[in-house]
């Protein structure tokens, strides 16, 4: 409740402090700004449980669209001239250093007040397995969720478990309605396997005479969700174990934002695609464009462009990725790729709709029915468009990958995006890539 109402109140505390600063009115013109901001904001992100370097880029990331989106319209519809250009930019500084010290601050305050005890919640977890564990883990490692673990009910004895992970083993199953009722516990989580129905749905009778709220961890959440969440359809419920983040209004803004995007891209570099095909066509014979079969969304193959930086073009069943002092490359397709510049085209392809700015990297078809046989997962990347960069990329995984460990950490990065999307983590993958262009030393 705290963080939903954090980021809208700050943003226009902030707002009225400028003005007030600078001898201007708190009128009807801030109250329709402070009900634009509160819409945009509203509610706000849960940052409690990132470290504070993430908090940071997180606020500053949203400000920056909110921002953005206000002084857009604002120019548009002139609204903006309503108030003193001291306060405007004030407002722009003072703003997400505002969100900061409130996110700090409550930090501070909610990690104390759920130290206390009489604001504990006291929970008890069903079945000493993996996933029992990982739950008594997260509730000990997030100390702002005030959740006090007591221990664990399970039908095995001490001596068949071996890892309790310095919880008790407060009984058996039989025992747990009685457990609850004596010891005033809140919450239980039950983390049997599916496998174990009929002992389920006799915990569930039992429970019922209590006042416990009751969870259930299933055993599917040992695998590697993509998008998992719980849905429904047509009126069934049903758990999403693998999907895309871009679906629905998400997939409308990451398509808009894309194709917005890269025709001001295009737009602005087009001189320099010019000089960049002319000196390509100048240094070497061939065409300009170098044309490969790559795999895009849901593992369809596409085409993607790319200035020629080799004289040899390879697109067959087999493709040998560049390796340092490859003398396929070029002088001047070596430039190009040490500073990116050779995937300017792939704008086009972005445009086209066959891939998107940020994204998993696309991998020649030869080396996708390579790796799919050696790493667990690899296909699943295809669940979105390609992009130009990727979060692999920014992290330290870009350019040859000639172990397969190595791939296997790329594809790690590609599936963490998978799992953790926004426009913010993608406009944070665009900042970083600048950064990366200029001082990685993978790219060759």
């Amino acid at each position: 409740m705290v963080e939903m109402f954090l980021d809208p109140l700050s943003l226009i505390l902030s707002l009225i402090a400028c003005a007030l600063y600078f001898g201007d009115t708190v009128d009807a013109r801030y109250v329709v700004l402070s009900l634009v901001v509160f819409s945009l904001s509203f509610p706000g992100s849960s940052l409690l449980s990132m470290r504070p370097r993430r908090v940071v880029r997180q606020c500053v990331i949203n400000w920056m669209l909110i921002a953005f989106i206000l002084l857009f319209f604002g120019y548009a519809s002139q609204y903006i001239e309503n108030f003193p250009i001291d306060v405007v930019v004030a407002w722009l500084v003072a703003a997400p250093a505002t969100q900061l010290v409130a996110h700090f601050t409550a930090r501070a305050y909610l990690k104390r007040s759920a130290a206390q005890v009489e604001n504990q919640t006291r929970v008890i977890i069903v079945g000493c397995n993996d996933i029992g564990v990982q739950l008594a883990e997260q509730f000990a490692f997030n100390p702002f969720l005030g959740i006090h673990c007591l221990g664990y009910f399970d039908d095995r004895s001490t001596e068949r478990i071996s890892q309790l992970n310095g919880h008790p083993l407060l009984g058996r199953l039989s025992d747990l309605a009685a457990y609850v009722k004596t010891h005033r516990i809140d919450q239980i989580y039950l983390a049997l396997p599916m496998a174990s129905q009929p002992r389920i749905l006799a915990l569930l009778d039992d429970l019922k005479d209590t006042t416990a709220s009751v969870f259930f961890a299933p055993d599917i959440f040992l695998t590697d969700l993509i998008q998992g969440r719980m849905d429904y359809v047509a009126g069934v419920p049903v758990v999403a174990v693998c999907d895309t983040p871009f679906t629905g209004i998400n997939g409308l803004v990451k398509r808009s934002s894309d194709v917005v995007l890269s025709c001001l891209i295009l737009l602005l570099i087009s001189p320099l695609l010019l000089a960049i095909a002319i000196g390509v066509k100048m240094t070497s014979p061939g065409p300009v464009l170098f044309r490969q079969r790559r795999y895009g969304l849901d593992g369809r193959e596409i085409v993607v462009y790319k200035f020629r930086s080799m004289t040899v073009q390879d697109d067959g069943a087999v493709v040998k990725q560049a390796t340092r002092n490859d003398q396929r490359i070029t002088p001047f397709g070596g430039f190009l790729r040490r500073t990116s510049l050779d995937e300017l085209p792939q704008f086009i392809n972005v445009v086209q709709g066959r891939m998107s700015i940020v994204g998993p990297r696309p991998h020649a078809v030869a080396h996708n029915e390579t790796y799919r046989k050696l790493i667990k997962g690899y296909m699943v990347r295809h669940k979105v468009k390609p992009g130009i960069t990727g979060w692999a990329q920014v992290n330290g995984y870009r350019g040859e990958t000639e172990t397969v460990d190595k791939m296997q950490k790329r594809i790690e990065f590609d599936l963490e995006y998978l799992r953790n999307w926004s426009i913010g983590l993608d406009l944070w993958i665009i900042v970083k890539t600048v950064a990366v262009v200029f001082k990685d030393r993978n790219a060759y």
